[in-house]
């Protein structure tokens, strides 16, 4: 700070339901922010939680100022909750994390660390993946290989949404309209010095996850979205697929005409029928995918707000709707 006083940090939680994990939580994480040559906040952005999540934070913001609560009138996402938390943080550094101790706080003092080093992003590494299953972890990081390889930026393999940003970051974060932000891609794109920071990444304190990736729509929601927000490699694939498949099919068709022996063990109409089919399956498919790059236009032209408030806790001096 230019006037010698300590910087802010600001912590941003976006959490639905989590009342089992709050006190340990809390607990954790205001002593490692106590070790810190900092001036700190906590910034609770509740997704609409009906559990007892609310009123445990806000009797915790009583006691303590630096702690903060935000309340969306319904649930928006991870990622809206997350820039909501941005827009509302006055830290010269921001870190984001989730709320189930899967990210620990002992590692905040290392991001802060790398960020006084001069990284305006310090983004973590997940080099084990405790108590998820073989086949969560396994999709997962194919997700994340897929992404990479057709994304036309540099998206990290295996870089969770447990990071810490400088302030122009979520400056520059902030100025995007986007209304269906992939985050971890949005960072990847401002660009700016970033730093990996390895980690292993813990079980759920408690409860259960909010997102089993075979049962919950959140998952290949952000696939998706990270696909469609960085990459039209998809699009373009269908190009040589379909010329690929009609020639394959026209050679087919052609060999069996030719071939007497072949001719007589299988129909021709059998085979043509065979070939439509194949095309019009690939043709159902392009449809289906122009239509998911359509919807994010959609999306977008509309214009409607990425998340609203409903209410909060310590932040009424950042909210214009305060009732005084």
């Amino acid at each position: 700070m230019p006037d010698g006083s300590p910087p802010v940090v600001s912590v941003v939680l976006s959490f639905r339901n989590e009342a089992e994990v709050l006190p340990e939580l809390l607990r954790r994480l205001t002593n490692v922010l106590a070790s810190l040559r900092a001036d700190y906040e906590v910034i609770f952005v509740n997704d609409a939680s009906v559990d007892g999540s609310l009123a445990l934070l806000t009797n915790a913001a009583r006691t303590d100022g630096r702690l903060k609560v935000m309340t969306m009138s319904r649930p928006f996402g991870p990622a809206e909750c997350a820039l909501a938390g941005l827009a509302f943080s006055r830290g010269e550094a921001v870190v984001l994390m989730d709320a189930d101790l899967q990210d620990p706080p002992e590692l905040i003092p290392t991001l802060v660390a790398r960020w006084r080093e001069g990284a305006d992003v310090v983004y973590t590494v997940r080099t084990v993946r405790h108590g998820e299953s073989v086949l969560k972890s396994w999709l997962t990081r194919l997700a994340y290989r897929f992404l990479r390889v057709t994304a036309n930026i540099d998206l990290p393999v295996e870089a969770g949404d447990f990071r810490l940003l400088s302030r122009r970051v979520v400056h520059e974060l902030l100025k995007l309209p986007e209304r269906s932000p992939y985050l971890r891609g949005l960072v990847a794109w401002v660009g700016f010095k970033q730093v990996p920071v390895p980690y292993e990444r813990q079980p759920r304190f408690a409860g259960h996850t909010h997102f089993p990736v075979l049962r919950s729509v959140n998952p290949w929601r952000t696939l998706f979205s990270g696909l469609t927000s960085f990459s039209t490699a998809p699009l373009a694939a269908l190009l040589p697929l379909g010329l690929a498949l009609s020639a394959g099919c026209c050679v087919a068709a052609a060999a069996i005409w030719i071939h007497p022996s072949w001719r007589a063990r299988a129909p021709i109409a059998a085979v043509i029928g065979l070939g439509f089919g194949a095309l019009a399956g690939l043709h159902l498919a392009g449809l289906g995918l122009l239509g998911v790059y359509i919807g994010r236009i959609y999306q977008e032209v509309r214009g409607r707000p990425r998340y609203i408030i409903d209410s909060v806790v310590g932040l009424e001096d950042r909210w214009p709707h305060s009732r005084t």
